[in-house]
């Protein structure tokens, strides 16, 4: 059945109002792009002021940013990196090696300078070990491990590259012969 129609009794009636004056103000292109320029830049304002920097995919200026925070590397994070195992008896080369792969996880694994030390000794085996517990417990766990990667690296280096190893590969360097 279709519904019934609801019909008025009054009229409708419409007024319209009274004409006004209006004044008309001419613009150049300039001053529009002006305020357009002042309307957007007080509107971001406003936007970075109620967001307080919580949005860390934009720049401020509406566009996306390419730059990210970085985060803390963990211990779990420098480890995924598979930094290289050291322990103290495969001579000059694999010392340096080492020295290369940590610098490497430390870029990859972003690994904070306070942690590099900590971090790198944990990859240390057998006689290196020994050799690392020995001067913590001379110098203490805090200033031990607050010693920055370069000196670790100069004390590691005073430690495992012995002179007569390295007289050892200086000779057959200056021995090698090229092969036409």
């Amino acid at each position: 059945m279709a519904p019934k129609r609801a019909t008025r009794s009054t009229p409708a009636t419409t007024t319209t109002p009274a004409p006004t004056a209006t004044t008309t103000t001419t613009v150049t292109n300039a001053q529009l792009q002006a305020m357009i320029d002042q309307g957007v830049s007080a509107a971001l304002a406003a936007r970075d002021a109620t967001r307080n920097g919580t949005d860390s995919h934009s720049s401020g200026t509406g566009v996306r940013g390419s730059e990210r925070v970085a985060r803390e590397c963990t211990y779990q994070d420098f480890m995924k990196c598979k930094p290289l195992y050291f322990k103290g008896t495969e001579g000059v080369v694999e010392l340096t090696q080492w020295f290369e792969r940590m610098e490497t996880v430390f870029r990859i694994s972003n690994c904070s300078v306070e942690n590099q030390v900590k971090f790198s000794t944990c990859t240390l085996l057998a006689s290196a070990l020994t050799w690392w517990n020995s001067h913590v417990m001379t110098v203490t766990h805090d200033v031990a491990y607050s010693m920055t990667w370069v000196d670790l690296r100069k004390k590691m280096t005073d430690k495992y590259y012995l002179r007569n190893e390295m007289k050892k590969l200086e000779a057959e360097l200056w021995n090698l012969k090229v092969i036409v």
